[in-house]
């Protein structure tokens, strides 16, 4: 193996795309934002709320919980959905692991990954400690999402690698220093210094159900509240660490281009989607299309009338081709499970994917008769369509087939305002009460009118 050296003489300049952003992220005011990143940051918040009370409940995170935050700590930052307080890093590493235990958290198809839930529980965080009104919170969001969504857009990761815990971390780096009231310059160096602190992840954590993977947002909330105290102190990143981790180390076609393109007036987080099924988003299109057969079936769809069932999708979802899942994360990547575990249950629910539900017999019975193939035309839709074509044979003889070309809640089908606030209340009802469910979704909807967030972080550690 031969190794070439460049000798490195001097610090190289900063480019001028970071420049560029740094200079925006610093100086950008709530009024410069479009009514429809207003309105969608308010959505992400509260949906990403409703996420992680419900994923405190798992039994993962309570035991974490007790661990890392037992009652009467001293911490003044809500573990939501736990009626405790922590310390702020160890309640944005808490709300990040709980934020994704469930596969509810809402998403960017063009980044490829989960933007909000790494960069909600660094700011809740950061507010629980310092003067934040409701508008510098969800301006916060808006910016963290924005550079995460955009470094997931401007790379491609290898294929080997699980998107959460890397650019992740940048987002929430970027939003508490926001918060802090960062000039440019030292937006600069939280940008440089925050990408090189994400977390080398792997994709096999997800296929085998490793549930280490519902970690990795939890540790880019944690590492990029901390940023913000690294540069204050002093530390300083290398010139374009961007580059160079989403260039050469974990990406190899970083494209800066895509950094700068429309900053400001096209808002990734307007572009984001929502999900209703509680599990990996490359179930969603064939689990669409299964409710479309069963809507035109008109009657119930029992486990016990299907012959089998052939799915046709894009690569990403053919892998998901395990039949058996031996826990609750591998069964949410599951194909064949999702499909099952919908047709049993009635919705591919939180409780059709609890410990319970997997050791149904019936639903490990149909999962075993269903078939993926990847369709190379439906791969080559990447990333804007994510489709999906489901068969399902009938032990009568009958043979009922639907597509679906985008999942519901992406930006080409969204979900209604009203669709948004009812899986919140879905998720958060059960957590909190009806009463107290109703009260945090009215004050996350009033967060643009509130000088303080005192009274809302009350709510949320409630």
């Amino acid at each position: 193996m031969s190794l070439s050296v460049v000798p490195m003489t001097e610090r190289p300049p900063t480019p001028a795309w970071l420049t560029e952003w740094a200079a925006f992220a610093a100086n950008v005011r709530w009024e410069d934002l479009p009514p429809a990143v207003t309105e969608r940051a308010v959505q992400v918040m509260y949906d990403s709320v409703g996420a992680i009370a419900a994923g405190a409940q798992e039994p993962e995170t309570r035991a974490l919980a007790d661990r890392l935050a037992p009652a009467g700590d001293g911490g003044v930052a809500p573990v939501i959905g736990t009626h405790r307080h922590a310390p702020a890093a160890t309640a944005a590493l808490l709300n990040g692991v709980a934020g994704t235990m469930l596969e509810l958290d809402e998403g960017n198809q063009y980044s490829r990954g989960h933007p909000g839930i790494h960069v909600v529980p660094a700011i809740l965080a950061y507010a629980s400690t310092h003067a934040v009104s409701g508008r510098d919170l969800l301006l916060a969001l808006a910016l963290g999402y924005e550079i995460g969504a955009r470094i997931g857009i401007a790379s491609k990761l290898r294929v080997t690698m699980h998107p959460h815990g890397t650019w992740g971390t940048v987002g929430a780096a970027v939003a508490v220093a926001r918060l802090a009231g960062a000039t440019a310059e030292q937006m600069v160096e939280v940008i440089n210094v925050s990408s090189t602190l994400g977390l080398a992840t792997s994709r096999r954590t997800m296929l085998e159900g490793g549930t280490v993977r519902n970690t990795f947002a939890g540790w880019s909330n944690q590492i990029g509240l901390t940023v913000w105290d690294l540069v204050a102190s002093g530390f300083t990143g290398e010139a374009d660490g961007l580059a160079t981790i989403f260039g050469t180390v974990a990406a190899d076609d970083w494209t800066p281009a895509a950094m700068t393109e429309d900053l400001g007036t096209r808002w990734e987080i307007a572009r984001n989607y929502f999900k209703r099924h509680a599990c990996c988003r490359y179930n969603h299109a064939a689990l669409d299309a299964l409710e479309k057969i069963k809507a035109e079936l008109g009657t119930a769809l029992r486990a016990e009338d299907v012959d089998a069932i052939e799915v046709d999708t894009y690569i990403w979802a053919a892998q998901l081709a395990g039949p058996a899942p031996h826990n609750t994360l591998a069964a949410k990547f599951s194909l064949p499970y999702s499909l099952a575990t919908h047709i049993v249950h009635g919705a591919a629910s939180v409780e059709a994917f609890r410990a319970e539900a997997l050791t149904n017999e019936t639903t490990r019975a149909l999962a075993r008769r269903v078939t993926l193939r990847e369709s190379k035309e439906y791969t080559a839709m990447l990333p804007a369509l994510r489709p999906a074509r489901v068969t399902v044979k009938l032990k009568d003889g009958r043979t009922l087939s639907a597509e679906s070309l985008t999942n519901r809640g992406d930006t080409e089908d969204p979900y209604t305002t009203a669709d948004v606030e009812a899986k919140f209340l879905a998720l958060a009802t059960p957590v909190w009460g009806d009463t107290h469910a109703q009260t945090l979704l009215r004050a996350t909807q009033q967060l643009p009118a509130q000088a303080d967030l005192v009274d809302y972080l009350a709510l949320l550690a409630r």
